[in-house]
């Protein structure tokens, strides 16, 4: 699957065999926003237009554009690998969030190059 950026949002893109296009969906938000074009160049002026016509559309509505995330996660896992985390964050002199929060950046970062690489 290949990712495309613009004004801080992301969107996942395919291509539709069945339609001879590629196809678009902005990720990370509540709002279904999707695009399409025949060729790169035309898939990414679509997703530069949903993106400002989102944008100007929340503002005619006076609705903030969704931000992807707000930076609160909850988690349910098994009580053994909770305490291991703790125990891991202990170790590291830092507290279970920002033991956390190192840990997914690394892995989300390493993600997000395995996902540029494919592409």
């Amino acid at each position: 699957m290949n990712t495309m950026t613009y004004q801080g949002f992301r969107a996942r893109v395919a291509f539709d065999e069945v339609d001879d296009l590629f196809v678009g969906q902005i990720a990370g938000i509540n709002d279904v926003i999707s695009f399409h074009g025949e060729t790169v160049p035309e898939l990414k002026a679509a997703f530069h237009e949903a993106v400002d016509d989102y944008i100007a559309a929340c503002r005619a509505i006076g609705k903030e554009p969704e931000k992807a995330y707000s930076g609160k996660l909850m988690l349910r896992i098994d009580p053994d690998i909770h305490a291991q985390a703790a125990l891991a964050a202990e170790l590291a002199g830092t507290s279970l969030n920002q033991w956390a929060e190192d840990v997914l950046r690394r892995a989300g970062s390493e993600r997000m190059a395995a996902v540029t690489e494919e592409a």
